[in-house]
Order: C-alpha cells, then structure tokens, then sequence
C-alpha cells in the first residue's frame, strides 16, 4: 500500500472514471489529503489488527501523483514469482511506477521474472494491472470489461505473457458510460464472487460471465447497478497471517448491502469496513484499489 503526500481529484482521470464525483471533491480539495492521510492510516491500522501483513510505502512529493494511492494499477506480483507492469492512461499516473519498490520487494520475496506491458503507452493502449484486471488466481482466468483503460490488444499480450485464460465483456454503468475498471464492477474471492450482472448490457455475455463464475466453482452473489456506484463490488478477500479469511471493504460499500448480502458474505469471510469517503469521492476507486496484494514466494 501507497501512503499518500499530495492525493487529490485527478482531472487526467475524470473524463473515463464516472466514480469520481467532481462536486464533493470541490468541497473537500482543500482538506482531501489530510482526510485521505487519515483513512489510509486507519484502513492499515484495521489490516494489521486482524493480522494482515501490509507493507507500507511512502509516496514522493514530487512528482505530483494524485493517484499514487491506487498502486494495483501499475504493477501485479504473482506465485510463479513474475512481476507486471502495466500501461497507464493518464500522463500523470505512469510517474508512480517505482522500481525501488520492486527492488525492495524482491529483497524479501524471489521475483523470477518481470513482464513489462508499458510500452503499449506509446500506441495509446492500456491496461490499468488489477483495475482492468480481476484474476481467480487459482484457476488462472482474468477477467475484463473492455473500456479506454481497458485494451484487447494488451489484454492479449498479458494472457501470452503469464498463461492466463482471459474473459472480455462489456459493462456499463445507469448511464450507459463504459464502466472503467473491471474491479468496481465484480470481486473474486476463494468460493465466491461478488458481480453486478446488471451492469452487463448484452444478456448473452451476461449469461455466459455467470456461468463461467460458476464453472470455476463460485457462488454468485449479485450486486445492483446502485450498489455498483457505492463500490460494492470494488472489495477484495485477503487472509491474515493466523490464516483468517477477511473481505475488505469501504463503509459505503457496507452500507449498500442488503442484511442477506451481508448474512451470505459472511458464510466466506469477516467483514472489515472502513471509511474511504474521501478517497472515494476523489479518486473514484476504493478499498481493493488501494491494495496491491504481494503473491510472490518468500525467500
């Protein structure tokens, strides 16, 4: 996790990122980073009482990176020991790749190979690590809603790259705008998968994402295009160092979820709910977007 030093409404971002909401972000600009500062710190402080490992690192002044506390969006660490880099849409989110974090990282973890994606920037393609991505990584499938952070081309490139079975889709949002991360519109866990079906227009690939959900052994519980925009779908399942299934979550996205969502996601996981207000309202992404979780093997 990225702790932020000058977080902010990203205007590089805004016109794909439907999520960001220009108007509370006016009314917090000139507190967003002492807000955000506050609920990054307290989301770790939560993490790490359930015993989660989280590295944490510090964002640098300079460059400015509004967005640097998103890191799932640039890089994705994997068991067989492979690093990716991802291409990034907006100019100013590709400074916040840092290979001295890399670097560090592999001072406690063996990273065999690195996969760079980031020279599709220069043919204006991306795609946007576990925002466009959300991987079963037991049964190694990604899958994608296509969008301008989203690219076929890069989707392709990764699957020969890493070996993973990819599944592409359309999904938009109660406007019909293209939703732009696929990890606000579906979570995967171990036995399950949180997944707005709604914001799938064509019934066809509706059907045929619930199926394949299903095929790889996941109890769909369905989400609605209102609990979409509260980031319900944007959770991630992490397990603590005791061996804890935890499913973390912003309180918004808590909140949406009607009393049986919560009594079903609780069969597979303790809940853990912070307040992500600002960020959200900012930075458009929530909880899993803040987490770029570590698979690679330990020394």
């Amino acid at each position: 996790m990225i702790r932020p030093v000058r977080f902010g409404f990203n205007d590089q971002t805004a016109d794909s990122n439907t999520f960001q909401n220009a108007t509370l972000a006016a009314q917090t600009r000139d507190t967003a980073q002492v807000n955000a500062q506050r609920e990054f710190d307290n989301m770790v402080q939560q993490l790490r009482s359930y015993g989660v490992d989280v590295i944490v690192y510090d964002d640098t002044a300079e460059p400015h990176k509004p967005d640097s506390i998103f890191p799932n969006n640039w890089v994705s660490f994997h068991y067989s020991g492979t690093v990716v880099l991802y291409p990034m849409q907006a100019q100013n989110r590709r400074t916040e790749r840092r290979m001295d974090i890399v670097n560090d990282l592999a001072e406690r973890f063996q990273v065999a190979r690195t996969v760079d994606l980031t020279a599709f920037e220069q043919e204006g393609k991306f795609l946007e690590g576990t925002g466009s991505l959300v991987l079963d990584r037991m049964n190694r499938v990604a899958f994608a809603c296509l969008s301008p952070r989203t690219n076929p081309e890069v989707l392709a490139e990764y699957s020969r790259q890493t070996g993973y079975k990819t599944i592409l889709f359309h999904a938009v949002d109660a406007t019909g705008t293209e939703v732009y991360h696929t990890n606000v519109v579906m979570c995967i866990g171990d036995v399950f998968a949180v997944v707005c079906l709604q914001a799938i227009p064509d019934l066809d690939e509706r059907l045929a994402i619930r199926q394949e959900l299903e095929k790889l052994g996941k109890r769909v519980i369905e989400i609605t295009l209102d609990q979409m925009t509260s980031f319900a779908g944007n959770m991630l399942q992490v397990v603590s160092t005791r061996g804890q299934k935890l499913l973390v979550m912003s309180t918004a996205a808590h909140k949406s979820l009607t009393p049986k969502q919560i009594d079903t996601l609780d069969d597979y996981a303790r809940l853990l709910t912070v307040d992500l207000s600002t960020i959200e309202a900012n930075g458009g992404g929530s909880a899993r977007c803040m987490m770029a979780e570590v698979h690679l093997p330990r020394k």
